[in-house]
């Protein structure tokens, strides 16, 4: 074994590792310098954290239709591949298209009941 094919296994391992290190820091390391300036510029302590704590992250209340909805359109997707594949023999660059085609249809499916339901949310009722 040459000494660049001894650096391989290192470098994928740093690789593997290093880098989501280096972003989990640098994340940690953002928030910290961003909270400092707040104080900096006069804000005490306990409102920066009231500052931060409304940055609450408001869940989609139909994350599961969407991906039940993707996956079983991404299914179908690779079910039709397979299917062309064994009747028609044709190429996987088409397979990949359908499987793309319908992983866009179910977007759009879940979209259309989305929209749907939050346009019957905020008509008015009576």
């Amino acid at each position: 074994m040459t000494g660049v094919e001894a650096l391989i296994p290192l470098v994928a391992i740093v690789a593997t590792f290093g880098i989501p290190g280096i972003i989990i820091f640098w994340a940690i390391y953002t928030k910290h310098r961003e909270r400092m300036r707040l104080i900096e510029k006069g804000l005490p302590p306990e409102e920066v954290k009231a500052y931060f704590a409304n940055e609450v992250k408001q869940s989609n209340p139909y994350s599961s239709l969407k991906w039940g909805i993707l996956l079983t359109f991404v299914g179908l997707g690779i079910f039709l591949g397979n299917l062309f594949e064994e009747m028609y023999e044709v190429s996987e660059g088409i397979i990949f298209g359908i499987i793309v085609l319908c992983a866009g249809m179910g977007f759009l499916i879940y979209f259309a009941i989305v929209s749907a339901k939050t346009k019957n949310k905020a008509l008015p009722q009576g």
